[in-house]
């Protein structure tokens, strides 16, 4: 095996031990994840996840729907699907990746999924409303997600001002920086630090990080007022 000479990856620090981006949203009694990547069944199994009450998915790529196979703990436990919330064009990826959990016929311990339609209005999840936000990656609609004063935005490179009212207000703002050097489908490190800047300075949590961005303090350390570096198991809490 060849070791990676990243500085990242051979940083002491667990700041700089990423897993791919996913969150937990736990109002009340409530949990809500939104995407679940490659990594899921670790992330959950670290944070001591007990219930799962609805997936959202952003997009349909692999890293945000991979670990899905692994709701088949929570249908065990619970008795019961596990409602994933996603836009049409999602669904039927998801379909195309797990087939085997919407088979007519299923093979008994196979995943319980029950897709649920976002149609781009606000939605509800146990009494809870769900604002989505469509961003764009590159050419692709994505959509972030806004709960209370809670905005969680990934793989993103352009927020169109009729989508920016839907994110005004937010006290606590999730956006993806991947790096430093421009990217075709994300945000760089200053251009989120000028989204976060357009949307009235909430305080911002910035995520999706690769290792190019560079180790998690010299980063910190450098960022305006009000912008940090999210990372593993960073819990935020919301009046």
């Amino acid at each position: 095996m060849i070791a990676c000479p990243c500085p990242v990856c051979q940083s002491p620090d667990p700041l700089d031990k990423r897993l791919r981006s996913s969150v937990l949203v736990q109002v009340g009694s409530l949990h809500i994840v939104i995407d679940t990547t490659p990594d899921f069944r670790y992330q959950m199994l670290r944070a001591g996840v007990k219930r799962l009450d609805a997936i959202l998915i952003t997009h349909p790529h692999k890293d945000h729907i991979a670990g899905m196979d692994d709701v088949r703990a929570y249908n065990y436990f619970q008795q019961a699907p596990v409602d994933v919330y996603a836009t049409e064009s999602t669904q039927q990826v998801i379909r195309n990746e797990f087939p085997y959990a919407f088979a007519e016929k299923k093979y008994p311990g196979v995943p319980e999924i029950s897709l649920q339609a976002i149609e781009g209005k606000p939605f509800e999840i146990g009494g809870i409303t769900i604002h989505p936000i469509q961003v764009m990656h590159h050419q692709m609609p994505v959509l972030g997600f806004r709960i209370g004063d809670f905005t969680y935005i990934t793989d993103a490179n352009h927020i169109s001002p009729s989508e920016h009212s839907k994110i005004t207000g937010t006290r606590v703002l999730v956006l993806n920086a991947l790096r430093r050097e421009k990217h075709i489908s994300h945000f760089n490190l200053s251009e989120a630090i000028d989204m976060s800047r357009q949307l009235g300075h909430p305080q911002t949590w910035l995520t999706h990080i690769s290792h190019q961005l560079g180790l998690h303090r010299e980063v910190e350390a450098q960022l305006p007022e009000g912008i940090h570096l999210a990372y593993d198991n960073l819990e935020l809490e919301l009046p």
